[in-house]
């Protein structure tokens, strides 16, 4: 296990638990922030890691209760472990509206069903201690219903799946132009198309952002990096706009 401190004051802290080994699942990153005796957890990924993660959250929060388990979207690598979450603590899930009556086919109980709090597509203000976090839209990024998580105090934007990169050995991106190669396949096939990533933008830019961080891989530390992101966001040919050429009746196989 990695715990490493991203964000920390009197009161506030924010915690990376570093991309624990799923086997052959890909790797995930989980994320703690703490605020005046309560805590959140952001996509406590696949049943996999459960135990792993579970017992590390404790260790991060500086004792406070476990408010809340957010959801980002409905991928097995962040919903499967719900269950357990919400059999062993009082907490309280967050998804998106459109995905709440999906989450009992991972296994929730009915007793706890009624802690899976639904989020409106516009998002919400969230109060977590004594602060306040932004749960902004992120639809078609890549999920339908899709919500990514804005801390003021500590001025980090959690992303989920969009900023994900595989295969680097690197915590952050030290050099923008390398890290591309890392996260553009991705982001070509599971982003649905530039005009949802122009409208995330256009939101996300009216917010002060020192640190971006994704569900996988390495995190953009700095406002010139961040911006550098939001930057290639914004012009990336994605999704629908680059595989309309798809839709087409497959070839018969030649009968040998």
């Amino acid at each position: 296990m990695s715990a490493i401190t991203v964000y920390e004051s009197d009161s506030h802290k924010n915690v990376l638990l570093e991309m624990f080994d799923a086997g052959e699942g890909v790797p995930c990153n989980q994320h703690v922030i703490v605020d005046n005796g309560e805590s959140m957890i952001l996509d406590p990924g696949g049943s996999k890691l459960y135990s792993k993660v579970f017992a590390a959250v404790p260790k991060t929060a500086r004792g406070a209760k476990l408010k809340y388990v957010f959801l980002s979207h409905q991928d097995p690598d962040i919903v499967a472990a719900l269950n357990g979450w919400l059999m062993t603590t009082n907490a309280e899930a967050l998804c998106s509206e459109l995905w709440r009556r999906f989450v009992p086919h991972f296994g929730s109980d009915r007793l706890v069903y009624e802690r899976v709090r639904g989020i409106p597509d516009g998002g919400m203000v969230l109060p977590l201690g004594n602060s306040e976090l932004l749960v902004l839209p992120a639809h078609f990024l890549h999920s339908c219903g899709n919500f990514h998580v804005y801390d003021p105090i500590s001025k980090t934007l959690y992303t989920g799946d969009l900023g994900a990169s595989l295969g680097e050995a690197y915590r952050e991106v030290p050099d923008f132009d390398a890290h591309i190669p890392l996260m553009e396949g991705f982001h070509r096939r599971y982003m649905s198309s530039n005009a949802a990533l122009r409208a995330w933008v256009k939101m996300v830019r009216q917010l002060d952002i020192e640190t971006i961080a994704p569900q996988h891989g390495a995190m953009f530390r700095g406002k010139e990096m961040c911006n550098r992101f939001l930057d290639w966001c914004e012009q990336l040919q994605c999704g629908i706009d680059v595989m309309e050429d798809v839709y087409a009746l497959p070839e018969p196989t030649p009968v040998v």
